[in-house]
């Protein structure tokens, strides 16, 4: 952590100059300067002075957001393979967000394992082939460029229909796969 860089700009954020606060804290100008240039270090006393007339707290200074990603990789995505099908987690440990990605392929014929009734939605978009999205037995056709959408309060899973490879992305919210 830049101690001088953080404190400078919290300085500049209260539109003080390097004199105001020096006064506030019964500092000096210039030893305002050394810290904002990282020439020197505060006491902890003198950090807590600086931080109350900037309106802050040593809890609020140190504490350090961790910076969230938001692009992956084709290389973090988890794949499972087994009977005709294979399921990649496109976000890694998506089941501890609100809702899960997975592009799933499926070869003809074959289909998902039935997943039983929960609370929340699905929601998949079908990317190439054609695919039938079976809720309590009742089958509903999707093909390449078309989505579908349900709760999820009865027995679901998806069939390839068509005679090549389907792919799909489908998202269940909360995480359920």
């Amino acid at each position: 952590m830049e101690l001088g860089a953080k404190l400078k700009d919290m300085r500049q954020q209260k539109n003080l100059t390097q004199e105001e606060l020096a006064d506030r804290c019964e500092l000096t100008k210039g030893y305002i300067s050394q810290l904002e240039n990282d020439l020197t270090s505060p006491s902890i006393a003198t950090l807590v002075d600086l931080l109350n007339a900037l309106g802050s707290n040593l809890s609020d200074f140190f504490h350090e957001e961790a910076e969230e990603k938001v692009v992956f990789s084709e290389a973090e995505y988890i794949d499972k393979q087994s009977d005709g099908m294979l399921f990649s987690w496109v976000i890694p440990n998506a089941q501890k967000n609100m809702m899960e990605p997975v592009l799933v392929e499926l070869e003809a014929g074959a289909q998902t394992q039935p997943d039983v009734p929960h609370e929340g939605e699905e929601f998949g978009y079908v990317l190439s082939g054609k695919v039938a999205v079976v809720i309590a037995g009742k089958q509903h056709t999707a093909k390449k460029g078309e989505s579908f959408y349900f709760t999820a309060g009865k027995e679901h899973y998806i069939i390839n229909k068509g005679k090549a490879k389907a792919r799909f992305l489908w998202i269940s919210t909360p995480p359920n796969f």
